[in-house]
């Protein structure tokens, strides 16, 4: 099993993160994996990204950090040096592509349509991210992506919360949701680390439902 595809199989849902405090990581990563959300993708959106995955990495060893919002091989290489265990992104490029192989992170490719989930399938890349998922046909367009691709699996992200989750959940190509409802930036700002570990709690029972 690679590194990917244990990930993705972990927790029903992978928290988006953005972080704007790089002092709220520690806490925050430690109320979602207290309520079973272990894997965290900090996306690399801020100046306190980095930062911030550095210090889950080291402070929190029972998460699997990984960022997201990776553009360019630079990035897969700023995320392994901060200790990300994976990289993600909203897309495919062939420099990325070429510097996924054999990197010290797992690559979670993005794709939208047939075309792009072919050619990364072709790479060698058989899981990846369906986004923006919504947008681009929500489940519908994933079950008709199942017939024809079987062996292709799916973390859906864009456009998902807790009303349609289970949905995406439900079809047979999604391995797990990402969502940033889970972690709602008032309740970051605010520092309520037990509201964010309820929300968690409650987004990790969400395959049993």
């Amino acid at each position: 099993m690679t590194l990917i595809e244990k990930v993705l199989h972990l927790a029903p849902v992978i928290p988006v993160v953005v972080i704007e405090d790089p002092a709220h990581a520690v806490p925050l990563a430690r109320a979602l994996v207290a309520g079973g959300l272990p894997v965290i993708e900090v996306t690399l959106r801020t100046a306190a990204a980095l930062e911030a995955v550095r210090a889950i990495a080291d402070q929190v060893p029972d998460a699997i950090v990984g960022t997201g919002t990776v553009r360019r091989p630079a990035d897969l290489d700023a995320s392994a040096k901060a200790g990300a265990r994976f990289a993600v992104s909203p897309g495919a490029s062939p420099d990325l592509v070429a510097a996924a192989r054999g990197h010290a992170v797992g690559w979670l490719p993005g794709a939208a349509t047939a075309s792009e989930a072919m050619t990364l399938a072709e790479q060698g890349f058989g899981f990846q991210k369906f986004f923006p998922a919504e947008a681009a046909g929500g489940t519908a367009l994933l079950r008709s992506l199942h017939g024809p691709l079987p062996e292709i699996r799916f973390c859906a992200t864009g456009g998902i919360g807790l009303g349609n989750a289970v949905d995406y959940l439900a079809t047979p190509n999604v391995a797990c949701v990402g969502g940033s409802w889970v972690t709602p930036a008032g309740l970051m700002r605010a520092g309520d680390w037990a509201g964010i570990e309820r929300l968690a709690r409650e987004a990790a029972a969400l395959r049993a439902g």
